[in-house]
């Protein structure tokens, strides 16, 4: 059949009969086969190819870019083969199962997969890079765990059952031990190390896994939203947690609390740092580690999607001499990613800079971090008194929790220090109400506060599948989105693709509500207004709210009007 492919390309003026020859001779050679060998010489477009074995074989061409395959269908062919046959499983209707194949003419792959499965093969074509990429992204982690599986057998193989049996004066030590054995064992920790590398290539920020009673869930926080992986054996539960937990230097043998540590660890020429928390639960602990990877912490301003006056107000505050400036957000809102790229804007040889902070993320050159330490009583406010002693320039407090942070934070601006730090608040103007909830007073608010920044991050849509939809009005009035905002009626959203594992979504970018603190707005303060007037008198001196700056970026086609209200629903 391989032959008449050759005639077929040689006979339209494809290929010359020379370099037919040169691609069968590279094939005996290689054992390849021969689109294979054609893509590998170069010697004609993948895309090309393809249109001509369409041409040839009367079949469709698929775009595995666009095409999900249901879990149920990838299971029916095992992952060994569909990587030695280079397959892959795209849909099922009755006994009839869709494969995307390479070389539609493998007749031997179509019986043995036929024979495998007990199905009929319905051969399409798809382009050989894509089959390879679409098989990692499907199938590496099944190949994995298979792989393990095979190593380690039933459970009971690893002593996991036999250990609940055990009841002696010395039960603690033969326990420990044995979770060292279970945990040091290659195929723990092979898993593990595939879980960490995997999460650090698709770009999670989180890794978690949790222990129930019949599963162990994997879960990767990537852009924002939990995403499950392939869960691992069961079997393997308790060498995982202990193989995570030698890894972060924490007491393998207590299960009763919560712990925590680090682990630094080298993945593709990257250092990353994990910052790890276990907590006991009804089956176990539950294992979350934070993903720090300095290579891709963003210390530019410009780029963090600062609209422009925004960005002019927010420079011009933090080049003021002394004061304080707030950054708020929920958890996860980038507040880090802000102040630490503001803190690589002002770090000069002139200027001494000092934080303290619970925990230091990442490591800033020529700035002096310290972390908290409260078991011997380095807080936040005792570190921040011992700052004042060292004649700092720049102070960066990590986070605002209790009235005797922020009394002394304060303080601190009012004598002549610049203060940066965070606090929990939903946007801007409630931040004030905040701090006098929490026993500062009024015209100290007014007197030492610079500026307030609310923010949040927004999912960016995937810049390889864009495209333009129209918008719809149920949409907008559900939403309280005024319909003029869109005067073409059309906004953007991301189809799916290989790029963006079929979200639509890749990366994101932060929105931002600036509230300078005017004269105005200081009098307010003093007045003890609500956060309804202080919000009023700060949109009428140019304020963007976190809902006008998200419109503006769904106009700009950055984002959606889902993503927006997401993350804003309850401002």
């Amino acid at each position: 059949m391989e032959e008449k492919l050759g005639v077929y390309l040689v006979k339209n003026g494809i290929l010359t009969e020379e370099q037919l020859r040169k691609a069968i001779q590279e094939k005996r050679e290689t054992g390849q086969r021969l689109v294979s060998v054609l893509n590998t010489l170069e010697m004609i477009s993948e895309g090309k190819l393809l249109a001509q074995l369409s041409n040839l074989y009367g079949m469709e061409v698929v775009d595995l870019d666009y095409i999900i395959p249901p879990k149920e269908v990838l299971d029916i062919i095992p992952a060994q083969k569909a990587y030695h046959y280079e397959v892959l499983p795209i849909n099922r209707k009755g006994r009839y199962i869709e494969l995307a194949m390479v070389d539609p003419t493998d007749i031997s792959a179509i019986e043995d997969l036929r024979f495998i499965t007990g199905m009929e093969i319905n051969p399409v074509l798809a382009a050989e890079s894509s089959i390879r990429e679409a098989l990692d992204r499907y199938y590496t982690m099944e190949r994995t765990l298979a792989e393990v599986k095979a190593e380690t057998g039933p459970a009971k193989e690893l002593g996991i059952e036999d250990m609940e049996l055990l009841e002696t004066e010395y039960q603690e030590e033969i326990e420990e031990t044995k979770l060292r054995a279970d945990a040091e064992g290659g195929p723990v920790i092979r898993l593990v190390n595939f879980y960490i590398a995997d999460a650090v290539n698709k770009g999670a920020s989180d890794i978690h896994i949790e222990p129930y009673e019949k599963v162990v869930r994997v879960r990767f926080r990537i852009d924002g939203i939990l995403h499950e992986q392939q869960n691992p054996p069961l079997n393997l539960k308790a060498g995982i947690i202990t193989r995570l937990k030698l890894m972060a230097k924490i007491n393998i043998a207590e299960h009763r609390v919560c712990q925590g540590g680090r682990i630094n660890i080298l993945v593709a020429d990257k250092m990353i740092d994990l910052r790890v928390s276990v907590i006991p639960i009804l089956y176990g602990e539950k294992v979350v580690m934070r993903i720090l990877d300095r290579s891709s912490l963003m210390l530019d301003l410009t780029k963090l999607g600062f609209a422009e006056n925004s960005l002019k107000y927010y420079l011009k505050a933090i080049e003021s001499p002394y004061g304080i400036v707030l950054v708020t957000g929920p958890t996860g809102s980038g507040k880090t990613t802000t102040l630490y790229s503001t803190l690589a804007r002002l770090n000069k040889p002139d200027r001494q800079i000092m934080t303290i902070e619970d925990p230091v993320e990442y490591n800033l050159h020529g700035i002096n971090q310290i972390q908290t330490h409260e078991k011997i009583g380095l807080t936040f406010a005792s570190a921040l008194r011992a700052f004042l002693r060292q004649s700092p320039n720049i102070i960066l407090v990590g986070e605002i929790r209790d009235s005797e942070t922020a009394e002394i934070a304060i303080r601190a601006a009012l004598t002549g220090h610049l203060v940066f730090s965070t606090i929990h608040t939903n946007d801007a103007p409630t931040t004030v109400n905040r701090l006098i909830d929490i026993g500062i007073k009024p015209y100290l608010i007014s007197s030492a506060l610079v500026l307030i920044q609310a923010q949040r991050l927004l999912r960016r849509i995937c810049s390889k599948c864009k495209e333009p939809v129209e918008v719809s009005k149920k949409l907008l009035e559900d939403t309280g989105i005024p319909e003029d905002a869109f005067p073409d009626g059309k906004v953007y959203k991301g189809k799916g693709c290989s790029n963006c594992n079929q979200t639509g979504y890749k990366g994101r970018i932060g929105i931002y509500e600036i509230m300078r603190i005017s004269p105005k707005i200081r009098n307010l303060i003093l007045k003890n207004a609500s956060s309804d007037n202080i919000a009023r008198q700060a949109i009428k001196e140019g304020m963007k709210t976190l809902r006008d700056d998200g419109i503006d970026k769904i106009r700009n086609g950055v984002t959606t009007i889902e993503e927006l209200m997401r993350e804003t629903a309850s401002v």
